[in-house]
């Protein structure tokens, strides 16, 4: 019988201005994304990746020490206790990515994940930190992740996080697959014109050379007052093989539903063995500072 999984993505442009109250902001991000997974469990997904900080703008277009209090503690603060009720709701898994605050003035990019009795899992924490002009500042507001690559037993699926710029490291890639990962998850925030051209060719070549399925988000629209480009959705699914079986669109917020078929997974790792040929004696140098 195959082991086929429901899984949605949802990409959203952000709602209230930046300007207004933090709490509002929020606020309005949730309401919006609520109706969106409760469309997502409709459709029968069985695990749903929002994208990245998805209470929000993309606020590292600035650096503003405001933002600091649009952190929250994880697994405690308000957003991932609402998250865990919905996922008891809806029988359905989430990652739910936000910004952290371990202890004040510590902060990380992290996704938690909660299955579908709203027990929380576990985090990821984004462990490439870019500093790229124009306009991404994360380096003033995120500590690299420090929680290696874990992967998450659903029971029906095991899963990993990436965390957007992560997804420019094939070495988090492969740890994630030699730790048991069958589906990763990637939710990100990035324009056209910087890594478009990206878009489909670094993740589908992490998924044929991990042998398993990727899960892509991508924001949408332009953000002021930043404008620092258009968040070009185009949000996806990818098979082991490298292929794109599911695409959203480049400009409308979306739930994008696909069904994954772990069993590809065995096929395609027994076709290209590249877990048995590798020879880690001979990569010592990858690890040299």
């Amino acid at each position: 019988m195959a082991r086929v999984v429901r899984c949605s993505l949802i990409q959203a442009a952000n709602v209230a201005p930046v300007e207004r109250p933090l709490e509002e902001v929020k606020r309005a991000m949730m309401e919006k994304h609520e109706p969106y997974i409760a469309q997502a469990a409709q459709a029968g997904a069985q695990i749903t990746c929002l994208q990245e900080i998805f209470y929000g703008p993309y606020f590292c277009a600035e650096q503003q020490t405001r933002w600091y209090d649009f952190t929250e503690p994880i697994p405690d603060g308000p957003t991932i206790k609402r998250m865990q009720e919905l996922a008891r709701r809806h029988r359905m898994a989430l990652i739910v990515p936000i910004y952290e605050v371990e202890q004040e003035g510590i902060y990380y990019n992290t996704a938690a994940v909660i299955d579908g009795s709203g027990k929380y899992l576990g985090k990821y924490r984004k462990t490439h930190i870019p500093h790229v002009a124009p306009g991404f500042w994360e380096k003033f507001y995120f500590r690299p992740g420090n929680l290696g690559y874990p992967v998450f037993d659903l029971g029906f699926a095991r899963i990993g996080v990436y965390i957007c710029y992560d997804r420019h490291f094939p070495e988090g890639a492969r740890a994630l697959g030699l730790h048991g990962a069958e589906i990763v998850f990637n939710p990100s925030a990035t324009v056209a014109g910087l890594s478009e051209h990206l878009w489909k060719l670094e993740q589908p070549a992490h998924a044929v050379a991990n042998g398993y399925f990727i899960g892509a988000i991508n924001r949408v629209g332009v953000e002021a007052p930043w404008n620092i480009g258009h968040f070009y959705g185009s949000s996806y699914f990818c098979n082991p093989r490298g292929q794109i079986i599911a695409q959203a669109s480049r400009d409308k917020d979306e739930v994008l539903t696909a069904d994954l078929d772990l069993d590809e997974i065995k096929q395609v790792r027994q076709t290209w063995q590249f877990f048995r040929d590798r020879r880690p004696d001979a990569y010592e140098d990858l690890v040299k500072a």
